[in-house]
């Protein structure tokens, strides 16, 4: 293989190997696949450039959970700053009791030797997708990194819409057309992901939904990825979420971490659930293969936190109570904007995402701004306005759609003390710095569509049950 920047240049199948071994640049059957920086990374970077340049942003493009590390996370990683040794390639016994633990207080019973651990859960995915191997099935919006990753494995993504309101969920009934149709056409679909509560509408699938999901995964013998990342940031305590390993255990894999319910993205760890079933033991088997290739162990010291975290003691539990409280109020907060000025929003059930649509500004956008597209929207908050989001089309739809994804939780401060602060706050928005990206969002969507919009005002419309 042959990296030259950002392009990657993978030999095809029949290639022959070159007469002079130290000539390595392939020639005959070549397959040419271009790599880029993922859409989140990229943005949130460009959001960088421009804070250094002076320019006050609004940092509403990256998905990270925005605050600091709780003090007790910080001694425990310490206490095993020792663990210097590789480990088993799955991870420690330790860390696998306490993730079959964290997942059985939700119903899903868990043999630890069926939990696999990896320095986050984006690299687990991959391995997951080498694992299974042939092409998966999406939902149509989904994470950025799901199709990314399924092209990267030499496979081929299969883009299904959600139901209304239902994001991270291929509709079941398209799913199982798209994969019949796909499959007669000669196309091996094996694996479908689902996202539970979702990236990028915040919303969460109802039980019949999920359910219904299973059903045609059973039906259609596909491998069911269940992304569950956020399942500890749902607003609403009384809001449920169900996973298609209740439905369909035999053939669910569940995949979560730290990074968002903890806000420790860089210390990368994700645990993996594979099913008690031989299709389970099979996945295991083929992913360590893959991870002893790639990341030998997950870190020792982060292994010995995760472990800690995942039993749930009473701090970390707190301080995650406190966190989906802050994310839901903010959340609500931006999305009252966006509905006032005509936008149409699902309303955020979970997580720190919204994905409003501005279709209803579609000729004005194009006659004052030269909008036709969600990529231009997005380049047009990025460039004139400083306020980082991502277009539909990073997200598997077409771009023609004037929807964008809004991260909410890099409003929360700049410090860590502002950060605390929003943390045990009685009303966030009310804290400065946090009422001030909030009156900066109402400026530009007045801007931007031509309709002045009370700072804080909540619009007369009801909140759209559309999920994008």
């Amino acid at each position: 293989m042959e990296v030259r920047g950002q392009a990657v240049r993978v030999a095809g199948h029949g290639t022959p190997e070159p007469a002079d071994n130290q000539h390595r640049t392939y020639v005959g059957s070549i397959r040419t696949m271009s790599v880029t920086v993922s859409a989140t990374l990229a943005m949130n970077e460009a959001l960088a450039e421009q804070r250094r340049r002076g320019v006050p942003v609004l940092p509403t493009g990256f998905g990270e959970a925005g605050l600091p590390v709780h003090p007790t996370m910080r001694e425990v990683l310490a206490a095993g700053s020792d663990r210097n040794a590789y480990g088993p390639v799955a991870g420690s016994h330790e860390l696998h009791v306490a993730a079959a633990g964290y997942w059985e207080r939700r119903g899903l019973p868990t043999d630890p030797g069926l939990v696999v651990a990896g320095p986050g859960s984006k690299p687990l995915l991959y391995s997951l997708l080498l694992s299974v191997g042939g092409d998966v099935a999406i939902a149509s919006p989904s994470w950025v990194s799901y199709a990314a990753q399924a092209r990267l494995a030499g496979h081929h993504p299969l883009l299904v819409p959600t139901p209304p309101a239902q994001g991270g969920i291929p509709e079941p009934d398209l799913l199982a057309a798209a994969v019949a149709d796909a499959r007669a056409a000669g196309r091996d679909v094996r694996a479908v992901i689902v996202t539970t509560p979702d990236n990028p509408t915040g919303t969460v699938a109802s039980r019949e939904t999920v359910a219904r999901l299973s059903h045609v995964a059973c039906e259609l013998d596909l491998v069911i990825i269940s992304d569950e990342i956020y399942r500890d940031l749902v607003h609403d305590p009384q809001t449920r979420v169900h996973s298609p390993a209740e439905y369909a255990p035999e053939r669910t894999v569940v995949s979560t971490g730290l990074s968002k319910s903890l806000a420790l993205g860089g210390w990368r760890l994700g645990v993996a659930r594979l099913p008690d079933s031989e299709l389970g033991r099979r996945l295991r088997a083929d992913m360590l293969g893959v991870a002893s290739e790639i990341w030998s162990s997950p870190a020792g010291p982060v292994q010995h936190a995760a472990a800690y975290a995942f039993a749930e003691p009473t701090d970390v539990a707190e301080y995650v109570a406190r966190s989906r409280r802050l994310h839901g109020i903010v959340a609500r907060a931006v999305t009252d904007r966006f509905v006032a000025a005509g936008a149409m929003v699902a309303a955020p059930q979970a997580a720190f995402y919204l994905y409003p649509d501005f279709d209803a500004w579609r000729s004005r956008l194009a006659t004052e701004h030269g909008v036709h597209s969600g990529s231009e929207l997005s380049q047009l908050l990025l460039h004139t306005h400083a306020m980082g989001v991502l277009p539909a089309a990073e997200f598997g739809e077409n771009d023609t759609a004037l929807r964008v994804r809004v991260a909410t939780s890099m409003l929360y401060g700049d410090t860590d003390a502002q950060r605390y602060s929003a943390l045990v706050a009685d009303d966030p928005t009310a804290l400065p710095w946090i009422r001030g990206h909030l009156d900066r969002l109402d400026e530009i969507l007045a801007d931007i569509t031509g309709k002045p919009v009370p700072s804080g005002a909540q619009s007369s419309a009801a909140v759209c049950s559309r999920a994008g």
